[in-house]
């Protein structure tokens, strides 16, 4: 039998869906707003997450900025499930005009030779607002979503997604991921990955904002199989004028990652991989507050670690030692 909190999840999302789609769009927002705000009240463990993620990579901020900044996060944070339950609704123009696109010639170009594109994509801003309008407004979009508990939440946003006219491969318990994904590439797909926080305890060690982390080997090693180009992609909302509570999202395609010369296969994942997070760690600065990390996400706070310096590296970003020419997925 499920438990109380499984049920009470389950009924959650589904009279989100119900209910938020059907409040007028400024009473839907301050709602969320509201919600934010009684959360960093209660202070719990995922706003307390949040604050310890955003002291590390904004260690220049005092106490009532960082308080400021946190409640700006969970307010982000808040309205990315307020857009994301509204999202369904949204026509063409709507979508269009919510959204406005930084640096994405050097993508359409390569999916208008016939080669697909590989993102890699950070918890930043509205990233299914953002695959929504890729897969209408440059290819189609083949991403992998965390397969979530309760099963028919998961079951919910797999539906939600696919609605909005994206692919989804579950992360586990669908196959050998990692083969899907390289034969989708086969097509002039759009594919982006969330890689920002590893899910499978076999990525790899980066440096982000002047700290260690393990960061999702699976963008450059896709890149690497397959020949498709590598882009690190941030998002970001920006205030669309008056009224306030209106915002459009930003999406950011950065330089395209550059493929070392020479190295183990390895070495080239782990180089490509620290171009991906030193782009997305400069948004992360800019950007904090639309930075949604509520997880242990550095290496020095996860249970039983401790500090460690970053290692030497060569030109480019690549270990000078310790790398075997495996690319764990």
């Amino acid at each position: 039998m499920r438990g109380i909190g499984d049920v009470l999840a389950v009924g959650g999302y589904r009279l989100g869906w119900g209910a938020v789609r059907r409040l007028p769009e400024r009473t839907a927002y301050t709602v969320f707003d509201q919600l934010a705000d009684l959360t960093v009240a209660r202070g719990g463990k995922g706003v307390q997450r949040l604050r310890a993620n955003y002291a590390k990579v904004r260690p220049e901020l005092g106490e009532p900025e960082l308080d400021a900044l946190v409640k700006a996060g969970m307010r982000s944070y808040m309205r990315y499930y307020c857009e994301a339950f509204r999202l369904p609704d949204r026509t063409q123009a709507e979508l269009e005009a919510s959204v406005r696109v930084v640096g994405d010639a050097p993508v359409r170009a390569e999916i208008a030779a016939g080669r697909p594109v590989v993102c890699f994509l950070g918890h930043l801003g509205n990233w299914d607002l953002a695959g929504a309008w890729g897969t209408r407004a440059i290819a189609p979009v083949v991403t992998v979503a965390e397969r979530l508990k309760p099963e028919e939440v998961y079951a919910e946003f797999l539906a939600f997604r696919e609605s909005l006219g994206m692919t989804i491969l579950p992360l586990t318990g669908g196959g050998d991921v990692f083969a899907q994904l390289r034969g989708h590439l086969a097509q002039p797909v759009l594919m982006p990955l969330l890689a920002d926080r590893d899910l499978t305890a076999r990525g790899v060690e980066v440096d982000l904002c002047g700290h260690r982390t393990s960061m999702a080997a699976g963008p450059a090693a896709l890149s690497l199989a397959s020949g498709a180009a590598l882009f690190p992609v941030s998002i970001h909302y920006e205030p669309v004028g008056q009224p306030s509570w209106r915002h459009r999202v930003v999406i950011t395609f950065h330089e395209r990652v550059t493929v070392p010369s020479s190295g183990t296969t390895r070495a080239k994942a782990v180089s490509m991989t620290q171009q991906c997070a030193d782009a997305l760690g400069g948004a992360i600065r800019e950007h904090t507050q639309d930075w949604h990390m509520l997880q242990r996400v550095f290496l020095e706070d996860l249970p039983g670690a401790t500090p460690v310096e970053a290692p030497t590296t060569a030109p480019g970003g690549v270990p000078r030692s310790g790398q075997g020419d495996e690319v764990r997925r």
